[in-house]
């Protein structure tokens, strides 16, 4: 149950959860490009980032010196997004 509830937890922020939408496009997306997207900061979009990573619920790969983001498991997170969004509309 602990697990369960540090999995949500880190999706509990509008942040966060428009950085999931974001990865879900499927290309591993690079820090710059996340602060681009999102109109935020680098410190505050890593912070985010970080607690995903956390979580384990995204990891990274390193392009020199860029790190770039990609879901650690596509489908879960695809699953989970649209149940939030169908409880949100109820």
């Amino acid at each position: 149950m602990r697990k369960i509830a540090e999995t949500a937890k880190a999706l509990a922020h509008p942040t966060r959860l428009s950085i999931l939408q974001e990865l879900l496009k499927g290309e591993p997306t690079c820090v710059s490009k996340i602060e681009e997207i999102l109109q935020k900061k680098q410190a505050n979009v890593s912070q985010h980032l970080s607690i995903l990573k956390n979580a384990g619920i995204i990891d990274y790969q390193e392009k020199g010196k860029l790190r770039c983001y990609f879901l650690t498991d596509m489908d879960s997170v695809d699953n989970i997004l649209k149940s939030l969004k169908i409880l949100s509309s109820k």
